[in-house]
């Protein structure tokens, strides 16, 4: 007698099918931040680039016309900004939690992906940088 042991994908329940998500993004945000850990990178600002992927919960009827109907993709990039703008940060992999966690403020947003690149630091490559993905 043989039994089927395989682990069969868990269904989706109609209450996760009827919850739309929409991505919103934002490609390469250009700041200038005070970040870094060695000692050129306290005294002296250089250029980040921050890209930000964020599901919302999708509550968009299709037919408005009204900012206040959608996730205003301004209130990502001014946490970037702020995030950045605030105090020098030693690790870009802090300030992609920093960035993350103040985007998941807002209750719609339901996972983040931020990326940031510092485009300036090595000659030999495009830029050096690091990705985080966080979910509610």
């Amino acid at each position: 007698m043989t039994t089927d042991t395989a682990v069969k994908p868990a269904a989706i329940t109609p209450t996760q099918a009827a919850r739309p998500r929409r991505k919103v993004f934002v490609s390469d945000l250009e700041v200038v931040a005070s970040i870094g850990v060695y000692e050129h990178e306290h005294r002296y600002v250089q250029r980040v680039l921050v890209s930000l992927e964020i599901e919302v919960r999708d509550t968009y009827d299709g037919h408005s016309d009204n900012l206040q109907h959608v996730y205003d993709y301004d209130e990502a990039i001014n946490a970037v900004q702020v995030t950045l703008e605030e105090e020098h940060i030693n690790l870009i992999e802090t300030a992609a939690e920093r960035i993350a966690e103040r985007c998941l403020e807002n209750a719609a947003v339901q996972t983040i992906k931020v990326r940031i690149d510092k485009p300036d630091v090595m000659t030999s490559c495009r830029a050096v940088g690091i990705e985080i993905e966080r979910r509610r």
